[in-house]
């Protein structure tokens, strides 16, 4: 049966050797599907889970199947973006990329150095990968890495608000669901208490009316 294309499916990866041999339990993958549940308003959806050792052909493997046979829309991974050896989730990531989303990761660091200095050491990157049929490009996925804490995870995917609710340093969410539109994925609308979506005035599609 072939699944509604107006569902988006999000993929979600821990990379974390201990997490993947059951030494402790995964937080990153729990607090995705919370945030999620509090930010998106529409369209339906669910997620795709996957959690695998710090092995790039694991990592490269996973995030290929997520996009080309799960048909995510959006793989978001945690873990492995630091300048440790074994931390080799942006060399997978790059290595299964169309296409280089150099702002993303520049965001994510602004974000971050609110908060500590080493954010500097994370190497997080985010790109596009295509999927095709019969050699045809059909639709993309939008793929980023993330911090691995549960409230690293919040404050990149929100950004910085004051004591009002004020945005001071836009998140960067605000931008995958005009990401998503332009790469052939269903239109996402947002909880703007959580994060506010941007979409150029022209981008903006008007909402359904409401049934009674």
């Amino acid at each position: 049966m072939t699944e509604n294309p107006e569902v988006l499916v999000i993929g979600l990866v821990s990379v974390s050797d201990r997490a993947s041999a059951g030494v402790y339990k995964d937080e990153g993958i729990p607090a995705l599907e919370d945030w999620f549940g509090k930010a998106i308003a529409s369209p339906a959806w669910r997620t795709e889970r996957r959690l695998i050792p710090d092995e790039r052909p694991a990592i490269e493997a996973a995030l290929i199947e997520l996009v080309d046979q799960a048909g995510c829309h959006l793989v978001l991974t945690t873990g492995g973006t630091g300048p440790a050896w074994r931390d080799v989730t942006p060399e997978a990531t790059l290595a299964v990329a169309d296409k280089p989303m150099p702002g993303f990761g520049e965001q994510m660091r602004r974000i971050s150095l609110e908060f500590v200095p080493t954010a500097i050491l994370s190497r997080q990157v985010a790109v596009i990968r295509y999927r095709r049929a019969a050699g045809v490009v059909a639709t993309g996925s939008l793929i980023i890495n993330l911090p691995g804490q549960p409230k690293s995870i919040r404050e990149t995917l929100e950004g910085l608000k004051d004591g009002e609710g004020k945005q001071l340093v836009p998140g960067i969410f605000a931008a995958v669901p005009y990401c998503i539109d332009l790469i052939g994925g269903p239109y996402i609308e947002t909880n703007a208490d959580v994060i506010k979506a941007f979409r150029p005035k022209s981008a903006i599609r008007p909402k359904k009316e409401q049934q009674p």
